[in-house]
């Protein structure tokens, strides 16, 4: 067959799932993001302490960015928004201990 299943233990759905895990658990909303007609949007916008930024997922070893979203983080970047990349719970852990101490990390 011409597909492949993402299944719930690829490296990548398994950063998503943390971070859904670690967020929701904490009182946050990481929100599955799509927008019908808009290549390239981040995977997640996440709200937490009154704070807001948007998530592109990737597994932890060889995830490639496109240039499609690279394009959409920097549109949201320019509009003051934050947007991460994050490709391990490494990265998750420290988006949220930044986030329950109500900042942004840079």
């Amino acid at each position: 067959m011409g597909w492949q299943s993402t299944t719930r233990s690829d490296p990548e759905q398994q950063v998503e799932k943390y971070l859904v895990n670690k967020i929701t658990n904490l009182g946050g909303l990481p929100w599955k993001f799509t927008s019908p007609g808009t290549a390239g949007v981040p995977d997640r916008i996440v709200i937490m302490n009154g704070l807001i930024c948007f998530v592109e997922l990737k597994r932890p070893k060889g995830g490639r960015v496109s240039d499609m979203q690279l394009w959409r983080i920097e549109q949201l970047r320019k509009q003051g928004m934050r947007a991460y990349v994050i490709k391990n719970k490494e990265q998750v852990d420290h988006l949220v201990q930044q986030m329950m101490k109500g900042v942004l990390p840079e």
